[in-house]
């Protein structure tokens, strides 16, 4: 879903909104939590029902709404057959309604926050890398904008690659011993999530996102590892989700599937769990065939069976692999992690990683890869 990572995205950015808050304007900074109830939350632009999706508009900024999120994850080749997975990710909350904005103009007033993550699984090497940026949008250091699509924080950024063009992209980002420039197109139209684009995340109403996916996008490009640089190429896939609501109260995380299988078709699911471990009936997704023809997927559609565990270096335990069954598709898979440890320690931790697909559908073998992501597991540090 990527609404599922609402709470995690809340949680992130409340210190970063309190320390912007008091820069700019001296005063209480805003409650940032997941409930609808918050009065704060009221006075934005909410999800309540379905609408119309306008593209390449809807790729850009929704300045409307509470938060919303660019979400990237892929794996890619080298020529000589090492293997990667990237995670680039930004985050934008608002911390003011754009009602409440203050007439007086300031380049240093600002009333969003960026956060913005960016991972590299090196499969060869056994390397998990993982870096976590956050600003303020004032004085050009990170924002959004439409006509053409520019998203940045600092030096990392998502650009259209020509005026126009609706949906070729160009990712940048770098950390310590890791940089990518990837060029990236879309292999099929956006999939609507959910009911037609509203993605509903518990009973409140204003629990729920717009929230649209490419589950293929070509990629070419190019990594540099400590100074050397790989020439790549694979699939990525984009996750896009706005709104102004959190999840409900009784939820304390979600297991998220994005899985691309080498007949052509894809399976996104995200399984929301309650604070007593059982499966939230929110939880859905959506299957999208090699032709292009979509299926919704209910709570009830997709059973889901842990097949191993995994613990971090502080003891705290994550699946590891699991058995995904979609019997009205007769779908069977398994997911394994491409490296076990693939944990982002940002606050709050959470584990997103790159993984290996196999089964069958209809008596037919499969085989894919994808990215799955485990938020609620491990405790703040």
């Amino acid at each position: 879903m990527r609404c599922r990572r609402t709470r995690m995205f809340l949680r992130v950015v409340a210190a970063a909104a309190a320390c912007a808050w008091a820069q700019v304007s001296n005063g209480a900074p805003p409650a940032v939590t997941g409930s609808a109830e918050n009065s704060a939350t009221q006075a934005f632009a909410a999800a309540l029902e379905p609408r119309s999706f306008e593209f390449p508009r809807d790729h850009g900024p929704h300045p409307a709404f509470r938060q919303e999120w660019w979400y990237f994850t892929g794996n890619l080749a080298a020529t000589d057959g090492q293997r990667f997975g990237f995670e680039l990710t930004f985050f934008r909350v608002a911390l003011v309604p754009p009602a409440d904005e203050p007439v007086e103009a300031s380049a240093w007033r600002t009333r969003e926050i960026y956060v913005a993550h960016f991972a590299v699984t090196d499969v060869a090497r056994k390397r998990f890398r993982f870096q976590q940026k956050l600003s303020r949008a004032a004085l050009g250091l990170a924002g959004a904008q439409s006509g053409p699509l520019h998203v940045w924080l600092a030096d990392w950024s998502l650009e259209e690659s020509a005026a126009g063009n609706g949906g070729r992209w160009k990712l940048h980002a770098a950390q310590p011993g890791y940089a990518i420039d990837l060029a990236l197109e879309p292999q099929s139209a956006p999939v609507l999530n959910g009911d037609a684009g509203l993605s509903r995340k518990s009973e409140q109403p204003a629990d729920a996102t717009y929230y649209y996916s490419v589950p293929r996008l070509a990629v070419r490009g190019r990594l540099v590892r400590d100074g050397e640089p790989v020439e790549l190429h694979g699939l990525a896939w984009l996750d896009r989700e706005w709104g102004s609501g959190g999840l409900g109260p009784r939820q304390a995380g979600w297991d998220w599937f994005g899985l691309q299988l080498d007949d052509g078709s894809a399976l996104m699911f995200y399984a929301l769990r309650d604070k007593d471990g059982a499966r939230d009936g929110h939880s859905a997704g959506t299957f999208v065939a090699a032709d292009g023809t979509t299926r919704a997927l209910a709570n009830t559609d997709v059973s889901i069976a842990v097949g191993g565990n995994w613990r971090n270096r502080s003891g705290e335990r994550y699946p590891a692999a699991w058995r995904i069954r979609v019997p009205a598709l007769a779908l069977d898979l398994t997911v394994h992690p491409a490296l076990a440890d693939q944990e982002l320690r940002t606050t709050p931790p959470y584990w997103e990683g790159a993984v290996d697909v196999s089964g069958e559908r209809g008596g037919e073998t499969l085989r894919g890869r994808g990215y799955v992501e485990l938020v609620g597991y491990a405790q703040e540090r």
